[in-house]
């Protein structure tokens, strides 16, 4: 399905910063992740060639990945945000508690972002939700963000997904 991690890229991006959480804290004090992903950001941008568009963009991409995981709705365990750069190019790693029965729709939601109907399923799908979904979420990022995303399952009963983020080529 393609939705495994090939760990040999891994190497290629250097580590900017990273943070793990108890999910309970994360899921208590929710309507700080605007401010957390602001803040991340704002960090991670002021080398680039426009930092206020790069940290504006990077921050509403690691909102959405946060909400993701906040949806997921599983007060056990922890999440861990690693964020890497490679070139023009930021890698978000959002490792999350996830039960078995939702381990499918996330691989299964993360792969249909590399299908040829995906513009078509998100146009649906933010014409007829009233609130978006986790899949028009990844959906959002492959379509507006020019992101790639895959999925790492080797933590269960937790899941990685790795989103690269071309972001520094769209707002230069």
């Amino acid at each position: 399905m393609g939705a495994t991690v090939n760990k040999t890229t891994e190497t290629a991006f250097e580590p900017l910063l990273q943070f793990d959480m108890e999910m309970e804290d994360f899921l208590s004090d929710w309507h700080h992740c605007d401010h957390v992903s602001s803040y991340l950001a704002r960090m991670i941008s002021h080398n680039r060639t426009d930092p206020v568009r790069h940290s504006n963009f990077f921050s509403s991409a690691l909102n959405e990945l946060l909400e993701v995981s906040f949806r997921g709705g599983t007060t056990d365990g922890k999440i861990g945000l690693s964020i890497y750069r490679q070139g023009a190019t930021e890698r978000v790693q959002l490792n999350f508690p996830c039960p078995p029965g939702q381990v499918r729709f996330y691989r299964e939601a993360v792969s249909r972002t590399r299908e040829s109907d995906a513009q078509a399923r998100y146009l649906d799908a933010i014409s007829n939700d009233l609130a978006p979904s986790r899949e028009s979420v990844l959906l959002d990022l492959a379509l507006n963000y020019d992101a790639r995303l895959r999925l790492d399952e080797d933590a269960a009963p937790a899941i990685t997904l790795i989103v690269d983020l071309p972001l520094e080529g769209m707002v230069s």
